[in-house]
């Protein structure tokens, strides 16, 4: 990594930390763009280097996330069907997330209170969708130049949205049940 890749993460690192505060501290829609490049010390304009919107401060890293979880999801035994890979994909990138589970439920709270992060967050789990059914057609042995085979886009996007019912009754209920067994409850539910 050159000087100027280190730099430039570990102030897009700060920038993130600054943000992330002032919305727990403030509230999402309190905090203005402005606040954020002061406390951090920076102009608008360089806030606008590292992030194209507010709501990218607390949900950039998601497209990171789902590389990771393409990348996961790739390297899951042939044995296994297309649905058990993609919950042993996320389970498996779930356990390496930097961030504890009292830092995630304050980010999910957020999230599920502030219709532009919802937004945002929905947008970005179709990005995940793009990355993630390729493997699943060729899982199924689809043809991908197949416009009627919607079996991969099903799946996938049947698993995004038990994560998504999961996390978003994790934060309702206050983190009083592990993230994990509602997701493995979402799931469960929809192949039962």
């Amino acid at each position: 990594m050159t000087l100027w890749s280190r730099t430039r993460t570990a102030v897009y690192g700060e920038i993130t930390r600054t943000a992330m505060e002032l919305f727990l501290e403030r509230g999402f829609e309190a905090t203005t763009i402005d606040d954020i490049a002061a406390a951090a010390g920076i102009s608008r304009r360089s806030f606008f280097r590292y992030f194209g919107t507010k709501e990218d401060v607390v949900l950039g890293d998601l497209v990171a996330r789902g590389e990771l979880i393409r990348d996961a999801f790739e390297a899951r035994p042939e044995s296994e069907d297309p649905w058990t890979a993609l919950l042993g994909a996320l389970h498996s990138v779930k356990d390496a997330a930097d961030e504890t589970d009292a830092e995630m439920l304050k980010v999910f709270k957020m999230v599920h209170q502030t219709p532009s992060l919802r937004a945002r967050s929905i947008e970005k789990h179709l990005q995940w969708q793009a990355l993630l059914t390729p493997e699943v057609r060729r899982r199924l042995g689809a043809d991908p130049a197949d416009p009627f085979d919607v079996r991969a886009e099903a799946l996938v996007a049947t698993v995004l949205t038990c994560l998504d019912v999961a996390g978003e009754a994790w934060a309702r209920g206050d983190g009083a049940v592990p993230l994990e067994g509602l997701f493995d409850a979402a799931a469960a539910a929809v192949r039962g």
